[in-house]
């Protein structure tokens, strides 16, 4: 056998090997079992969950129950228990109703884990459902839950789940003289990667208080690569009602630092963007309370803007709507102090006050994002 037929031939195994992979179905970092239950065997167990947290069709508590695992208590994000609270609305701490476990918020008064919380804790597992943006808060939760863990010397494991964001990276990057809870670290916006390599990151990268470091397990899910896109079988919040919205979020998200709405009050959250103040737009909506979003914003007033449920994001930060409703609209300020949290620093505010184009304001992130995908790739678990 010549080289060339060999190599034909590695290659075509090479590619059915590839094949099977994608048809193969990904199992999530919590439904593979066998690599996490022999740490939680005789340990008093604290859960980071919501809704999100399945195995299959079963929430991980249940699961975890099942096994007999000795769960002593429930940490819970932005959104609640159940992932049905408003964004920014105060998380109160209660009682499960089933188990009657308690329910502690990290999304009230204390958004870390305190000392008493963690007294009869030995181990805590964490799985969430993440989007891959940086304003998204559940990565806030991950680095203070990893800043309790290593300073009371408990083991977290990081139950991985794919990220529908993980397979580019765009946006500016955070200015840590702005950091708050929507941004916690210098990250772009959008920074690809699944919630366990993003843990890996904040140890490897000596974010947590004094450059401590947790003692991190990441149970990495199966059949995941970063060119299959990943659809999450619960909405990760209550206004990320489907795969569209979760894809539209990072350029969507920064009209929330404005006067124009994104849809929250309506069917079609984060599809759609809008406000009374816009000129020369056809499209209307009308945001009314619901659900998730008790208090939107322009409620009961018509919106005037633009519907993008048809249309498909490729992989970058939008600015164009952006810059096309702050040209059209008849109502100032047209930013709010928000918007400079979203963005990271005052820097793009100033870049479409000045009136500069889409494509020039993203080129002009490069030097950053060339730097900051260098120190990715050493915490990348996926191909």
């Amino acid at each position: 056998m010549n080289h060339s037929t060999l190599f034909f031939i590695l290659l075509i195994l090479n590619l059915n090997s590839e094949t099977h992979l994608h048809a193969q179905k990904i199992r999530v970092g919590a439904e593979v079992l066998s690599a996490y239950l022999p740490l939680l065997k005789n340990k008093k167990v604290a859960l980071v969950v919501n809704q999100s947290s399945k195995v299959g069709k079963t929430a991980l508590l249940d699961t975890l129950l099942s096994e007999g695992v000795w769960v002593r208590k429930i940490f819970v994000p932005e959104h609640g228990f159940r992932g049905d609270k408003d964004a920014g609305q105060t998380i109160a701490s209660h009682k499960d109703p089933h188990t009657k476990l308690p329910i502690l918020s990290l999304y009230g008064k204390h958004k870390k884990p305190r000392k008493q919380n963690l007294e009869d804790v030995e181990v805590i597992v964490f799985d969430l459902q993440d989007v891959g943006v940086r304003f998204y808060t559940y990565i806030s939760t991950l680095h203070y839950v990893m800043e309790a863990a290593a300073e009371q010397g408990i083991p977290i494991i990081v139950l991985d789940r794919p990220n529908p964001n993980d397979d580019y990276v765009a946006g500016p990057l955070l200015d840590l003289q702005y950091r708050s809870f929507v941004g916690m670290h210098p990250v772009p916006i959008v920074y690809g990667m699944t919630i366990g390599e993003y843990a890996l990151m904040i140890n490897g990268q000596g974010w947590l208080n004094g450059g401590i470091s947790a003692n991190l397990s990441v149970i990495r899910c199966k059949n995941h690569t970063r060119n299959k896109r990943y659809t999450p079988p619960v909405k990760p919040s209550p206004n990320l009602p489907n795969v569209q919205a979760i894809l539209w979020y990072p350029s969507l998200c920064l009209f929330e630092g404005t006067n124009v709405s994104v849809g929250r009050g309506t069917a079609f959250p984060f599809q759609v963007f809008g406000s009374p103040f816009l000129q020369g737009f056809s499209f209307e909506f009308y945001p009314s309370p619901k659900k998730g979003a008790k208090h939107p914003k322009h409620k009961g007033k018509i919106c005037y803007g633009t519907d993008l449920r048809s249309r498909s994001s490729d992989q970058k930060i939008h600015l164009e709507w952006l810059l096309k409703a702050f040209a059209k609209n008849a109502r100032k300020p047209f930013f709010n102090t928000f918007f400079t949290k979203l963005a990271g620093s005052p820097k793009l505010q100033r870049q479409i006050e000045k009136g500069i184009d889409a494509e020039t304001i993203r080129k002009s992130w490069q030097k950053d994002l060339k730097h900051f995908i260098k120190i990715r790739k050493r915490y990348l678990l996926y191909r």
